[in-house]
C-alpha cells in the first residue's frame, strides 16, 4: 500500500575544495603520523599527552568526512513530496526546508535548479545537480509534475523536454 510520500534521494553537492578521497586520506594519514610519533621516541617531548588529543581529534575529523559524504545513516539528503508538503533536507547537520502546499505560489523547474517561490514573495532554489542519473532526474520531473498538478500550483518548466 503506497503512502502518499515520494523521496528523491539527493547526492551532497561538491562544494568542498577536496575531493572526498582526499579528505579521508587527510585523516588517516594524520591518524598514521601521530601513532608514529607516539609510539616514537617518548623521551623527546613533554608534551607527549598533546598526542593522544589530536589522535581524538584525527578520528573526530575521519568520522565527520565518512558520516557527511557517505550514506551511514541513511538517506541524508533528499527531496520529498508529502500530502500537503514538500520537504528538502540538504545533509545530515543541516535543518530541513518544508514548504506547505498553501503557501506555495509557483514552482519553476529549470534544468539545474528548481525554485519555489512562495507566497510572500521569497525564493528559495534547490540545486538540481544533486539528483543523480538520468532516470532519476526523469522520475523527479515526473514526480514535480504530479505534486503540482495535484495541489493546483502553477509549474513553470521552460524547457519540458529535456530531462
Amino acid at each position: 500500500m503506497p503512502t502518499g510520500s515520494t523521496r528523491i534521494r539527493l547526492r551532497p553537492a561538491n562544494t568542498s575544495r577536496v575531493p572526498f578521497w582526499g579528505q579521508l586520506a587527510i585523516g588517516l594519514f594524520w591518524v598514521v603520523y601521530v601513532l608514529g610519533m607516539a609510539w616514537g621516541d617518548t623521551t623527546a617531548h613533554d608534551y607527549h599527552f598533546l598526542h593522544w588529543v589530536f589522535l581524538a581529534f584525527s578520528l573526530v575529523y575521519i568520522g565527520y568526512v565518512l558520516v557527511n559524504n557517505a550514506p551511514i545513516f541513511g538517506t541524508q539528503s533528499y527531496l520529498e513530496f508529502t500530502p500537503g508538503y514538500m520537504v528538502h533536507k540538504n545533509g545530515l547537520f543541516r535543518p530541513k526546508q518544508v514548504f506547505p502546499v498553501e503557501n506555495i505560489a509557483t514552482l519553476e523547474l529549470l534544468a539545474s535548479v528548481m525554485r519555489v517561490r512562495m507566497k510572500d514573495n521569497e525564493v528559495y532554489a534547490l540545486d538540481l545537480k544533486e539528483v543523480k542519473g538520468k532516470r532519476r532526474k526523469l522520475v523527479f520531473r515526473e514526480q514535480v509534475r504530479r505534486f503540482a498538478a495535484r495541489y493546483h500550483i502553477n509549474l513553470l518548466e521552460p524547457n519540458p523536454l529535456r530531462g
